[in-house]
């Protein structure tokens, strides 16, 4: 492989790693929601009727 081809290859390659390494920081450093949310307690769902 000629010099042009490994420096492309190296280029996208460390592209491809550092995208995905961001990628995964964001996501796993991402702070757990304080306000959950919870369905309210007087929906009717019609499922006990009898």
């Amino acid at each position: 492989m000629t010099a042009a081809g490994w420096i492309v290859m190296l280029l996208s390659v460390g592209f491809v790693l550092s995208l995905t390494t961001f990628c995964f920081y964001r996501v796993l450093r991402t702070p757990e929601s304080k306000k959950h949310m919870h369905a309210p307690l007087d929906i009717d769902t019609h499922d006990v009727d009898t």
